[in-house]
């Protein structure tokens, strides 16, 4: 396993949680990182990816004011800091990185990514 994301739980309506995506140093050397998510039911979606120096992030509109990446490359971690959670944020949440160097590219799509982590579940009740 290359990447492990963990930091998710059970959280109510308008609160927060910290994401942490936790990798060697090989898988993150030099490529995106992004955030997905699924709910049960639906496709694996965007939330947010940064570029290896951090110095460009994109974020999904549904997110977009509410959750904050980072990443810490002397650690190699990427975090997502989730504020203002709703319901529909509702998903497990997974990490994954791009092996192509690029302070440009932060795909969207799934197809963008190399290297997956297994996931961590978040819940957030009304």
């Amino acid at each position: 396993v290359q990447l492990q994301a963990y930091g998710g739980g059970l959280v109510q309506a308008g609160g927060s949680l910290r994401l942490s995506c936790a990798a060697s140093r090989r898988t993150f050397r030099s490529g995106a990182v992004g955030w997905f998510r699924q709910a049960p039911g639906k496709e694996r979606e965007f939330v947010t990816g940064i570029t290896w120096k951090g110095g460009r992030t994109y974020y999904a509109n549904s997110v977009k004011g509410r959750f904050t990446i980072s990443r810490d490359n002397a650690k190699n971690t990427v975090n997502l800091q989730m504020n203002s959670l709703k319901p529909e944020d509702t998903a497990i949440y997974y990490c994954a990185a791009r092996r192509t160097p690029s302070e440009v590219v932060i795909p969207t799509t799934t197809r963008g990514y190399d290297y997956w982590g297994q996931g961590t579940l978040v819940t957030v009740s009304s």
